[in-house]
C-alpha cells in the first residue's frame, strides 16, 4: 500500500471514529432528555409554579419557593459577576496582553474556572457562613458569583481580542483617548460576544447544587429574606430525588426537567447569538 492510500485509510478511520463518538454523545443526550421528559412532564402543571414545596408527605405542593430562590440567587450572582468579569476581561485584552501580571491573572482565572464547585462552596462557608453563624442566600449568591466570574472573564477577553486592531488604530488616529476607543469601538464590536459570555455563565450556575449545600442550605417555606436560608431548585431536586415518597420524587423529576430545559435554552440562545455576531462581522 502506497503512502497516499495509507493516509486516505487513516483519514477515513479517524472520520469514522469522530462520527461514532459524536453519535454516541448525541444518543446519550437524547436518552437523558427523553428520560427527563417521560418522568417530569406529568409534574409540570400550574401547582408547581404557585405552591411551595410540601413539608408533610402526601400533601400537594409545588416548587414556587425553590424557583424563586434559584432566580433570586442567580440574578444577584450575575449582577455581581458581570461588571467585574467584563472589566477584568477588558484589562487582560486591552492592557495586559503580554505583561507578567496579565499572565498571573489568566493563570489564576484558569484555576478558578476549573475548580470544583464544592470547593467554592466550602470556601464561602468558611469565609461567610462561619463568621456570620448562619446560612444565607447572600452567601449562596456569592458562591455562584465566584463560579460565574471566570466564565465571564475568559469570554470577555476572547471576544475583545477578536476585535481587529485596525479599528482601534483608526479611532486612535482620530485623536480618541484609550477609554473612548474601548467603550465606543471594542465594546460595540464585541457586545454580542459579551452577552453570550454572560448567558453561558448563567447556564453554568443555574444547576449548581454543591455550593448551595454549604451556603443557602434550603428552606421548605416561602422566603424573600436573602439574609436567611432560602430554597433553591437544585437543592430541592437533590433532597426530593432520594425521598421515599412518590409525590416528592415526581416534583424532583419536574424540577429537573424545568432546570434542564432552561439551561438548554440558554445555551442554544448563546450559540445563536454568537453565530449571529460572527455573521454580522
Amino acid at each position: 500500500m502506497d503512502l497516499y492510500a495509507r493516509r486516505r485509510l487513516g483519514n477515513r478511520l479517524m472520520i469514522g471514529f469522530s462520527c461514532g463518538a459524536a453519535l454516541l454523545g448525541v444518543f446519550c443526550l437524547a436518552e437523558i432528555m427523553w428520560t427527563l421528559l417521560i418522568n417530569g412532564i406529568s409534574a409540570i402543571n400550574l401547582d408547581i409554579f404557585i405552591k411551595d414545596t410540601p413539608p408533610p408527605p402526601g400533601a400537594g405542593g409545588g416548587l414556587r419557593n425553590a424557583i424563586f430562590g434559584s432566580i433570586a440567587m442567580t440574578a444577584v450572582a450575575t449582577l455581581a459577576a458581570t461588571p467585574i468579569g467584563i472589566l477584568a476581561g477588558t484589562f487582560l485584552a486591552e492592557f495586559a496582553q503580554k505583561s507578567r501580571f496579565g499572565h498571573i491573572v489568566r493563570f489564576v482565572n484558569d484555576i478558578l474556572l476549573s475548580s470544583p464547585s464544592i470547593i467554592i462552596g466550602l470556601f464561602v462557608y468558611q469565609l461567610i457562613v462561619l463568621r456570620e453563624h448562619h446560612f444565607s442566600a447572600w452567601a449562596g449568591a456569592f458562591a455562584l458569583a465566584l463560579i460565574a466570574l471566570p466564565v465571564i472573564v475568559r469570554t470577555a477577553e476572547d471576544m475583545l481580542s477578536l476585535v481587529p486592531a485596525a479599528q482601534r488604530e483608526a479611532a486612535a488616529a482620530l485623536g480618541a483617548q484609550k477609554w473612548r476607543v474601548i467603550v465606543s469601538i471594542s465594546f460595540r464590536a464585541a457586545r454580542q460576544g459579551l452577552v453570550t459570555g454572560v448567558m453561558l455563565a448563567i447556564a453554568r450556575i443555574s444547576g449548581e447544587t454543591a455550593p448551595l449545600l454549604f451556603t443557602a442550605l434550603g428552606n421548605l417555606n416561602w422566603s424573600t429574606d436573602m439574609n436567611g436560608q432560602m430554597a433553591s431548585l437544585p437543592k430541592v431536586i437533590f433532597d426530593f430525588a432520594f425521598s421515599p415518597y412518590e409525590e416528592w420524587q415526581k416534583l424532583a423529576w419536574g424540577g429537573a426537567l424545568l432546570i434542564t430545559v432552561t439551561i438548554l435554552m440558554l445555551n442554544i440562545g448563546a450559540r445563536a447569538l454568537s453565530n449571529w455576531s460572527s455573521e454580522a462581522k
